[in-house]
């Protein structure tokens, strides 16, 4: 059965809830790019350690390889 892109939307990727946890994830990397540079970020993911990406303080913010990263995700 072919996915449903536009009902995937708005069921879940057009709530508010979570359009405030992409912003989030946006803005850690954004975050990041500035403290350390677009061109070391290349290839990698930043990571929330408590696993919240509305909590963006430096200390929560790590970078780390996207397979290491999207392991730990489940």
């Amino acid at each position: 059965m072919a996915r449903n892109y536009k009902n995937e939307y708005n069921t879940y990727h057009a709530k508010p809830a979570q359009k405030k946890r992409r912003a989030g994830r946006n803005a850690a990397r954004r975050l990041m790019i500035k403290k350390v540079g677009r061109k070391n970020l290349e290839g990698k993911d930043v990571d929330h350690k408590d696993r919240n990406p509305n909590n963006n303080t430096r200390a929560n913010l790590r970078i780390q390889s996207k397979r290491r990263n999207r392991s730990r995700n489940g």
